[in-house]
């Protein structure tokens, strides 16, 4: 009698929901007739188990089911048809979990100075279908048994160096067995490098030959039955023909792989693909493309959970290191555990929430709020890892900050142009992230994600007319606009200045007097509408259009920040003419920003791209 599948030596059977065992079996034998279990823990024989009928032999066949034994262990099964027996030996019961994907589920981190401890109750199912106590490296790909490692290797799996091949396994794996205190099993299926095509269930016809069909070989060796699956991949599918095809390659590899454990509702608990250094920028938006997806994978996915890899430690330029493998494994054993329902092994892994804008000092600031935060956010040293990127491909934060559960960002972004950049977390291939919840657990790599509903602005206008000094005016209340400018010097500039859109004229002004410029420029609009004049200024200021006053601060000071001040004015189809008078302040004032913003267009008529409706023309 030779059992082939479902009992093995030293193996984990995965326990059912009555936390019993439900241990489906196969092999051969040359006796016929009924199979009969006695189960030994120790010396001593199990309550239920002497000589209990389990199966039948029959044409040189064995199969039959060993159910209700509990989880634990260590046991021995004797099997015994008629007078031929066998024995598996050190049999446990607990969870069973598939380990897949690429190389840092592989394992490729190098060994912490302190390797964790080896658990007799925590095990792996090695590439040379052996069972074992878990140590690292369990994905032994070169004592492999499925064809398909050695093709991936082209032909000989190299053996890693000694101090080599860290993966979160080991570490989910003890995690797990103290959360639930029951024995852990992992099926070592990874192999680096590979992508979801090679991943695809369709090639599961060709049996150990493809890393799909290798996967459900060991499931099926070990009895079909697994407690879920646990997953890092993505990196490789980060090109241009491969990321638009990444979540729908996902959802077909999980139902698939559903309906090949028997379990509609398997849980999947996958890593985020985290960082790579050197590699080409033109890389950066397919990673960041793999990484949203993963991220908005368990509203795409029922029962998945996404983990944060973002901020932990290399040991190369794409590998986690060894110490960071063991965080991410129990960050992996805690997400899944709270996905099986265990309210007590905390809360899912944090997800963004809410994302919106307010305006402080003239400028935008996101709020972004997130949630499942255990405690509040915080971070070591000076909060980074976010990038509010506009259409130039600058970062415009100031600084972030963080409150309890949310994030805000300080930009250098008005109001008027905010819509127009996108937030990140984690941008680029190797970002700095360092902001987590009290629970240790890191923020999700995200993004684009808009930031506010367009507004139809016009760009910063940077060709105006512009007055020599003319003499105080004091706070400008008393300040009539003069019938012409024609005698006050006015002459045509073109500010470039940065920050973009401030018309500077502080060196045109003297220090310690207090003086007075006039800006002017035309504009023109194809069509009736309703216009606000939005300005930014650094000294007491006042604004007219077509000679009737719109706006008059007579205490303004530094600093000159843009849409600190607003006019709104019904302007009819035609030619109009805008006159800013600015005060220098006794010479501390620098100069305006001006823009214009259409008000009165509906959400559909902002959003709708090309835009379909007029804005006036700068004629400066």
């Amino acid at each position: 009698m030779r059992i082939t599948t479902g009992l093995l030596d030293h193996m984990v059977l995965q326990r059912n929901r009555k936390n019993v065992s439900e241990a489906d079996f196969s092999g051969v034998c040359e006796a016929r007739g009924p199979v009969k279990a006695t189960v030994r823990q120790g010396k001593r024989v199990v309550k239920g188990f002497d000589g209990v009928g389990v199966g039948v032999a029959a044409r040189g066949k064995i199969s039959g089911c060993l159910k209700g034994l509990p989880a634990g262990g260590p046991y021995d099964i004797e099997l015994k048809v008629a007078a031929v027996k066998c024995t598996v030996r050190d049999v446990l019961v607990g969870d069973v979990w598939l380990l897949g994907g690429q190389s840092n589920m592989q394992g490729c981190g190098l060994f912490p100075r302190r390797p964790p401890p080896v658990h007799a109750q925590v095990r792996a199912f090695y590439m040379d279908d052996r069972w074992a106590p878990a140590k690292d490296p369990i994905h032994n790909l070169w004592e492999c048994v499925d064809p398909v490692h050695v093709t991936l290797c082209g032909g000989r799996p190299p053996k890693p160096a000694p101090d080599w091949g860290v993966c979160p396994g080991p570490a989910f794996g003890a995690e797990m067995r103290r959360l639930t205190g029951v024995p852990q099993g992992m099926l070592a299926c990874a192999h680096g490098g590979t992508s979801m095509s090679q991943w695809d269930p369709k090639l599961k016809q060709e049996g150990g030959k493809s890393l799909y069909g290798a996967m459900i070989r060991r499931l099926a060796k070990n009895g079909h039955r697994v407690a879920g699956l646990v997953w890092y991949q993505g990196c490789s599918d980060a090109s241009a023909e491969a990321a638009p095809l990444y979540t729908q390659r996902m959802k077909n590899f999980v139902a698939a792989l559903r309906r090949d454990s028997r379990n509609p509702t398997l849980p999947v608990a996958i890593v985020q693909i985290a960082r790579v250094i050197g590699w080409s920028p033109a890389i950066a938006v397919h990673w960041n493309s793999i990484q949203d997806q993963q991220r908005r994978l368990p509203s795409a996915i029922k029962a998945l959970a996404t983990v944060s890899a973002v901020d932990l430690p290399l040991d190369d330029c794409i590998h986690i290191s060894g110490e960071g493998q063991q965080v991410l494994g129990v960050r992996l054993a805690r997400a899944m555990q709270v996905l099986r329902g265990d309210r007590k092994a905390g809360l899912p892994p944090i997800e963004l929430g809410r994302v919106w804008v307010e305006t402080e000092r003239g400028l935008a600031v996101v709020n972004v709020e997130f949630r499942n935060v255990l405690g509040g956010l915080c971070a070591e040293s000076r909060p980074t890892g976010f990038t509010l990127v506009d259409d130039d491909g600058a970062n415009h934060i100031i600084a972030t900050q963080v409150e309890g559960r949310r994030v805000r960002i300080r930009s250098t972004l008005t109001p008027l142009t905010i819509f127009n950049a996108r937030l990140f977390h984690g941008y680029g291939t190797d970002p700095y992230c360092n902001i987590h919840d009290e629970g240790g657990r890191a923020l999700p790599a995200f993004g684009p994600v808009p930031t506010g509903i367009p507004r139809a602005a016009t760009p910063f206008i940077r060709e105006l007319r512009v007055s020599a000094a003319q003499p105080s005016a004091g706070k400008l209340e008393a300040l009539e606009l003069p019938a012409t400018l024609d005698g006050l010097g006015m002459r045509r500039r073109t500010f470039r200045n940065l920050p973009e859109g401030f018309c500077d004229m502080h060196r045109e002004l003297q220090k310690g007097q207090d003086e007075l410029l006039y800006y002017a420029c035309r504009i023109a609009c194809p069509v009736a509408m309703s216009l606000a004049v939005m300005v930014g200024y650094d000294g007491p200021v006042k604004v007219w259009v077509d000679g009737t006053q719109l706006y008059h601060d007579p205490n303004g000071v530094n600093p000159a920040v843009p849409c600190k001040g607003m006019g709104r004015f019904k302007a009819s189809a035609g030619e109009h003419e805008i006159v800013v008078a600015l005060g220098s302040n006794q010479g501390a004032a620098w100069g305006i920003f001006l823009q214009l913003e259409r008000l009165g267009l509906t959400k559909r008529q902002l959003i709708k791209e090309p835009p379909a409706y007029a804005m006036p023309t700068i004629l400066g």
